[in-house]
């Protein structure tokens, strides 16, 4: 939904000035953003919706993007082996060419200029393809390296791989975690980095790749082999949502599940789809989630600073403190009524909190928290109104170009002649072909003037089982001359319509003119 000068803009230019005036003095108090991540800028809020691709190697993160915007981008490099060594963002720009880490986080119209904390082991590790695409026109994709198993390569990348992609995950619209069919194992970097995408749940989304080159018995037992080990590290109660093919242009080698892989594919692209759509409420939501972390964080540092003594045994009180910090947030919680899931990872707060000076901590400032509060309960509800009323105003956005157009239209379109579209292209009327077996039944039902009630046609359709719902969805397209009855033609149409339920596709909204009965065409 949002380009620069909107919605997004506004906020960054409204409500967010509270972040840039007050991030000063919230650094000056508690130190928010030497222990969470850094203030944000207007940058983040102005460019479009972000789509991070987190993967072991060779499990087609690449081939992915490539597969997405149907054209190779500049330092794009596929391989079996581990290729990809650096976290490439693909982007729009006029013309294609790289941008190099160091001059992309000095660069104001990005969103990248605090990753320079991480230093020039990542910096070097880091570029922007460029590329004049259609699809990112809507949305830019990071690339990142595939994750190794083992000490040794955990080591030798030479910055915190697991806090970087942290980073990236607060601030993108979508995560996607590749699999390879083939090779489910998770390392236990892989593992790490999943459990650093904490408290962004709701961005998951896992794709299972290369789905095409083994057979369906044994697809199934690697999608459940997948569900049981996302379960473990994943701790939510609700199930992720697995997308299953092959994404690439390839040839299908086991062609046995094309119409699973095709419907995956479009649930997946719609997914995508809609991420322009409701760019502007995921940075609305981010930033509660922020907001809400500060005021958690202020209680925290205010909390160990009143436990602090004056002047000896320092250092011994501070052991104490982290070694308790699960007890202090647990009176936190009692007596301020916040919730469990608002409070930063004890671990990484223990880890943080030893090598902070206890006594440079401030007192509480119920001022500053009064603050957020006004924020949360006025200036985000004003937004969200704003936002609403933009998105109204505008026309409906959705990613274009690439593969989402390969099968938008044309016969090659998802579901084009199959279900309720079978006989679309037909000069006969599709039915016809079976109205002979329905017609024994039809007159079997006593007919008046060459029609039957409905009470005589529904003896007949709850036959098939399905609910009365469904059934009256059918009884509505199928009486075409809304007369209350049907003919030979309209009871024939309604067991087609019955058929085509059965066989496990959606009725259409409307009846598609391939089906209107041959007699009734002269009356539409």
């Amino acid at each position: 939904m949002e380009q620069p000068g909107t919605a997004a803009s506004r906020v960054s230019g409204s409500m967010f000035s509270w972040v840039s005036k007050d991030a000063r003095r919230k650094k000056e108090h508690y130190r928010f953003h030497e222990f969470h991540s850094p203030a944000l800028e207007d940058a983040d809020f102005d460019n479009k919706p972000m789509v991070l691709l987190v993967g072991q190697y060779s499990t087609g993160k690449t081939t992915f993007i490539r597969h997405l915007i149907e054209q190779d981008f500049p330092g794009m490099r596929i391989g079996p082996e581990p290729t990809t060594d650096s976290f490439i963002a693909v982007m729009h720009g006029p013309t294609e060419g790289m941008v190099p880490g160091n001059a992309l986080v000095v660069d104001p119209r990005r969103p990248f200029r605090k990753l320079n904390a991480f230093g020039n082991a990542f910096l070097n590790r880091f570029m922007c393809a460029q590329l004049p695409s259609p699809v990112l026109d809507s949305i830019s994709i990071i690339d990142t390296p595939g994750i190794l198993s083992g000490e040794k390569q955990r080591i030798s990348r030479g910055y915190d791989f697991a806090a970087v992609l942290e980073w990236f995950a607060e601030r993108v619209d979508r995560i996607i975690l590749l699999f390879d069919a083939h090779k489910l194992d998770i390392s236990d970097e892989f593992s790490e980095v999943i459990k650093a995408l904490k408290n962004h749940e709701d961005k998951i989304r896992v794709v299972l790749n290369k789905a095409d080159q083994i057979e369906t018995q044994q697809l199934m037992r690697v999608y459940g082999a997948l569900m049981w080990s996302l379960g473990k590290i994943i701790n939510t109660p609700e199930v992720v949502r697995v997308y299953i093919g092959s994404f690439w242009s390839h040839p299908l080698l086991i062609p046995d599940n094309r119409k699973l892989f095709e419907a995956e594919e479009q649930d997946l692209f719609k997914d995508i789809q809609s991420l322009p759509r409701n760019a502007a409420l995921r940075k609305l939501n981010d930033l509660i989630k922020r907001a809400r972390l500060a005021k958690v964080h202020a209680y925290i540092i205010s909390s160990l600073k009143k436990e602090m003594p004056n002047v000896f045994g320092k250092e011994s009180k501070k052991k104490e403190l982290v070694n308790n910090l699960g007890e202090i947030y647990a009176k936190i919680e009692r007596e301020h009524q916040i919730s469990a899931g608002d409070f930063p990872s004890l671990r990484k707060m223990q880890e943080l909190l030893q090598t902070q000076d206890f006594s440079k901590f401030q007192a509480l400032k119920p001022k500053l928290l009064d603050t957020v509060d006004d924020m949360l309960a006025n200036d985000i509800a004003r937004l969200m109104v704003m936002v609403r009323q933009e998105e109204s105003l505008m026309p409906s956005q959705a990613v274009k170009g690439g593969a989402f157009d390969g099968t938008m239209n044309g016969p090659f379109g998802h579901g084009y002649g199959e279900g309720a579209g079978e006989g679309i292209d037909d000069i006969e009327w599709v039915v016809g072909k079976d109205k002979p077996t329905y017609d024994e039944i039809f007159y079997t039902l006593s007919p008046v003037n060459g029609k039957i009630t409905g009470a005589n046609a529904k003896k007949e359709m709850v036959k098939s089982k399905l609910p009365n719902t469904v059934l009256g969805k059918i009884w509505k397209l199928a009486d075409v001359d809304k007369d209350g009855l049907l003919d030979d033609e309209e009871f024939a149409l309604a067991n087609h319509l019955i058929k085509v339920k059965l066989e496990g596709h959606e009725l259409p909204t409307d009846l598609p003119p391939h089906l209107i009965p041959p007699s009734k065409r002269r009356l539409e």
